[in-house]
């Protein structure tokens, strides 16, 4: 039997942590934008360490794909979206997983986090940025921090609750009185559903005008459900309350409905996304001989409207198994058609890095540098081809040069701990290993690496500044995460 006094003091101080969370407010000269409670709440800047933090614990829990053909082609297409959308300020950070499921999910600070199934799964590029398009609109809503703002409004009426329980407990019984916290705590979670509900459907809306603005397909999003709904009818499935990204009947009757008020068009296939498809399906076979058959069945059969995708998986695969002949021959009729596919070329590159040719595929890069000089896997390639070469020393400039532009990217950090190393830099590679230690959350050995960079530093005072404001930095994050 439940004791009374007892429940009562247990309720009590649950109550206390509750008030004590609850009354937490900007400062007051924390201005909020007008006509938008959430500002005052968590302001941008909180919402872009609050994702930063997100993404530390992300990177070192799940398996994130530094992929930089990837990268870029999404991150082109997500601004494109953006700029449709209704975010005020696009400062977005994109990262991939390495997992099979259908998934995309957008944080705090402009984070969109997307599953390498989702690319396999979609159909077309406009199937694909309906899932782009719908988690942007979370971000420029801001439904992160309008849910702390409800959670807030909430309290209130819950800790009413939670003290008529307590008075129950303390007069008529404890059965009574848990019964009662009981019932509060079903309508509470029931509140926080619906209002989940009700953000997912505004994403949609709003995921759907940014698709029209962007001049694509709005009938992808409902299809792209309606894949969802097919994969789900084959495994077993929470209760479609329990989901995040519920996908219901009602869900693709509204996406249809809201996509019959515009004129149906025929949109062309993408060769890009395309590419971008069958370069996610290769990384997600079971092998590369498991790739190969695939895409030279899609090629026999002609299940394909743009042969020049499986035939790209294909040099690909043949690659990957060291079949550089085959691959040359296969890739030659891609880049006779389409000589400056940023693709294509990077395919050759990486047949002349597996075939020791280094010398050519410096040249290659640096002519393909010269018309797209800003193009980051081209850059990327470079900084191989010239490690690959010997130019140790030249190719830690190219990576640092990068690091500097995207220093959330850990595998530029990753890569140039190596190539700092091979070209002698042993305070570059402690500072870079620090970087990316970091960036996964292991804020202790990222220290670790700052205090030997620090100890070799000899008669340079900028740089031991630099390093030494780094640690300060590092120390400061590091109670953060622990609070």
């Amino acid at each position: 039997m439940f004791q009374p006094v007892r429940g009562l003091a247990l309720l009590l101080g649950a109550l206390l942590t509750l008030l004590a969370t609850a009354g937490h407010t900007a400062p007051a000269d924390d201005l909020p934008v007008l006509g938008d409670a959430s500002s005052g709440i968590v302001s941008p800047e909180v919402e872009a360490m609050l994702g930063d933090d997100f993404l530390r614990q992300l990177r070192a829990q799940l398996p994130t794909r530094g992929d930089p053909l990837l990268h870029y082609w999404t991150e082109a297409l997500l601004y494109r979206l953006a700029a449709a959308s209704d975010l005020r300020e696009a400062q977005l950070k994109l990262v991939l997983i390495d997992a099979e499921p259908i998934n995309a999910f957008a944080a705090p600070g402009g984070i969109v986090g997307i599953n390498f199934g989702t690319y396999a799964q979609a159909a077309t590029v406009h199937e694909f940025s309906s899932i782009l398009a719908h988690e942007l609109a979370h971000l420029s809503q801001r439904h992160f921090a309008r849910g702390v703002e409800a959670q807030r409004q909430a309290s209130l009426p819950f800790m009413a609750a939670v003290l008529a329980s307590a008075a129950l407990m303390a007069t008529v019984g404890g059965d009574a009185g848990l019964a009662a916290l009981a019932s509060a705590q079903a309508v509470s979670q029931q509140n926080q559903l619906r209002y989940s509900r009700s953000r997912e459907r505004e994403a949609d809306r709003l995921g759907l005008e940014t698709m029209v603005r962007a001049n694509m397909d709005p009938w992808a999003a409902s299809r792209m459900f309606e894949h969802m709904a097919d994969v789900s009818r084959y495994s077993r499935r929470l209760p479609e309350f329990l989901l995040t990204h519920p996908v219901t009947e009602s869900r693709i009757a509204d996406a249809r409905a809201q996509a019959s008020a515009y004129p149906r068009k025929n949109y062309p296939l993408s060769l890009p996304f395309q590419l971008m498809r069958a370069r996610v399906r290769m990384l997600l076979a079971e092998s590369p001989v498991a790739a190969e058959t695939r895409f030279r069945g899609e090629l026999k059969d002609g299940r394909t409207q743009l042969p020049a995708a499986p035939r790209y998986g294909l040099v690909l695969a043949l690659t990957a198994q060291g079949r550089h002949a085959e691959a040359r021959e296969t890739l030659a009729p891609l880049l006779a058609e389409d000589p400056d596919n940023v693709a294509y070329t990077l395919a050759a590159i990486e047949l002349m890095l597996a075939e020791g040719q280094a010398t050519k595929a410096l040249e290659h890069l640096e002519a393909a540098l010269k018309v797209s000089p800003g193009v980051y896997p081209l850059r990327r390639a470079y900084a191989t081809a010239l490690g690959a070469a010997g130019h140790h020393s030249a190719a830690q400039g190219v990576l640092e040069t990068l690091a500097r532009v995207r220093p959330q990217d850990e595998s530029i950090w990753y890569a140039l701990a190596e190539t700092a190393g091979k070209a002698g830099d042993i305070i570059a590679v402690h500072r870079a290993r620090a970087e990316y230690f970091q960036l996964h959350g292991a804020i202790d050995n990222a220290l670790r690496h700052l205090r030997y960079a620090l100890d070799l530093i000899e008669d340079d005072y900028p740089m031991t500044a630099r390093v030494s404001q780094r640690m300060a930095d590092l120390r400061e994050m590091r109670l953060r995460l622990a609070g």
